[in-house]
């Protein structure tokens, strides 16, 4: 038989039939127009509605910045509870979380030689203080944390480590992973290969002179140095200077606090379902934020868009399963809340039909990825004929859950992910900058919109979403 492109067209087709018949996907469960058209009515009304605005303008100005473990985080607590049952949330409350206490209290750097000026540093989270005095050595210079691991045992002896690599500036935030190490790890290493203290470039696209906090990371049985971050421009100056083969000599005084543990909490509000409550969509941001800022951005804006999706649809009408919004703590110093709540939660995981966690900005969403089984296609296909319109499309990601529900995701939960243009976000992110006037209000919209689009298909869709 001669084989035509239309025969081969149509045999291919019938296989891709047949294999998706297998999978249950053309005889699963399809969403309803009523559906569809709820949650259209959602969008518009989601882009003209100023409640994220007036819920993240609330938090920032009357909490401001929130350090895990500091006064600010419990009265960020009293915030979010109160928040919830002004909203008319059915049931609030919170769970504890034990969460180490670290803060800062005094940071300043110096060139002293060839060319002696100030520079601009912070210090990384859980830094531990420099001597009384501050910490005066040469620097010895690694092109990227991938450098001081290849380095020979002994290299930085005596000396201040420098890691130096840029992060580039990408729509999907791709640079941060790829420069992150340096500050997660980098002291840890430094240390090994005998130095007495780190600096790095911020982990940061800007080119202001405001460094970019962040944790770092000990190991035990490794001598704890201080570890600071110098603001990009900074960071181009010492870049200069080492290029001109000169001996470099910087003088860092950095005086930090580790206090005992305490408690935190994760506060959770919920909109209960009105035909199967016990089964839960769980959406909701991180409440901590760095101190250097006030934390609109990182995440207030992630907090501001799940609870103003999840009233907004309360609003229109209750949904069937019900919406759990959690506020995490203590994400920034190393996601207790998120790793908190799955051990709380390990016996209900079943019951968890889908989660999101929104802690990119307030960047408009851009795609959306998913972590769900085939038979849940029809419902991703809606959300995203419905999102088109605001100009989101599909994401071959596979959704991780974010840094608080990604346990719960490992553990087996099924995950959207609303994935956010980063091409500004890590102007701000950790840095004093990180305010409300960076937050573009139509972008905040736009993202309520199509959370409010995915939890409202989620909630009311009869099907399955688990792997």
């Amino acid at each position: 038989m001669k084989i035509t492109l239309s025969t081969l067209s149509r045999a291919l087709a019938s296989a891709t039939l047949l294999n998706l018949a297998c999978m249950g996907v053309l005889n699963a469960q399809q969403v309803s127009e009523a559906i569809k058209n709820q949650a259209a009515e959602l969008r518009e009304q989601a882009l003209n509605s100023e409640l994220a605005w007036d819920v993240l303008e609330s938090l920032t100005t009357e909490v401001g910045p929130r350090l895990a473990g500091s006064p600010a985080d419990a009265k960020a607590v009293a915030w979010g509870v109160a928040k919830f049952k002004e909203l008319g949330f059915d049931k609030v409350w919170t769970e504890p979380v034990t969460i180490p206490v670290w803060r800062r209290i005094h940071e300043k750097a110096a060139i002293v030689a060839p060319f002696p000026q100030a520079v601009t540093v912070t210090a990384l989270g859980s830094s531990v203080s420099t001597p009384k005095g501050g910490l005066m050595a040469d620097i010895v210079h690694f092109a990227s944390y991938e450098a001081l691991l290849a380095a020979p045992a002994g290299s930085a002896n005596g000396k201040i480590v420098y890691i130096s690599n840029k992060m580039e500036r990408h729509p999907s935030g791709r640079g941060y992973g790829k420069v992150g190490p340096g500050r997660f790890l980098g002291a840890a290493e430094a240390a090994k290969k005998g130095a007495l203290g780190l600096i790095i470039r911020s982990v940061g696209t800007d080119s202001q002179r405001s460094p970019h906090t962040g944790m770092t990371n000990y190991q035990d049985g490794v001598v704890k140095i201080p570890a600071a971050a110098l603001s990009n421009p900074d960071a181009d100056q010492l870049d200069r200077i080492l290029a001109r083969q000169q001996k470099v000599t910087l003088k860092l005084d950095l005086l930090t606090e580790t206090a005992a543990q305490t408690l935190s909490y994760n506060v959770i509000g919920e909109i209960t379902g009105s035909e199967r409550p016990q089964k839960i969509v769980a959406i909701g941001g991180h409440l901590d934020s760095w101190d250097l800022g006030t934390g609109a951005v990182d995440d207030g804006a992630g907090i501001a868009i799940t609870v103003a999706a999840a009233k907004l649809i309360a609003e229109q009408q209750r949904p069937k399963r019900t919406i759990r919004v959690v506020m995490f703590a203590a994400e920034e110093i190393g996601v207790y809340g998120g790793k908190q709540y799955a051990l709380d939660h390990h016996s209900e995981l079943s019951n968890h039909i889908i989660g999101a966690e929104s802690d990119g900005g307030a960047g408009s969403v851009l795609a959306l990825s998913s972590n769900i089984g085939q038979q849940a296609l029809p419902a991703l296909d809606a959300m995203l004929a419905l999102m088109a319109p605001l100009g989101i499309v599909r994401s071959d990601e596979v959704a991780s859950g974010s840094a608080d529900f990604g346990a719960m995701v490992e553990a087996g939960m099924p995950a959207v992910g609303l994935e956010q243009d980063h091409s500004e976000y890590f102007d701000i992110h950790h840095t004093p900058d990180d305010t409300l006037n960076k937050v573009h209000p139509e972008q905040l919209a736009q993202n309520v919109a199509a959370w409010a689009i995915f939890v409202k298909i989620a909630a009311d869709w009869s099907g399955r979403f688990d792997r």
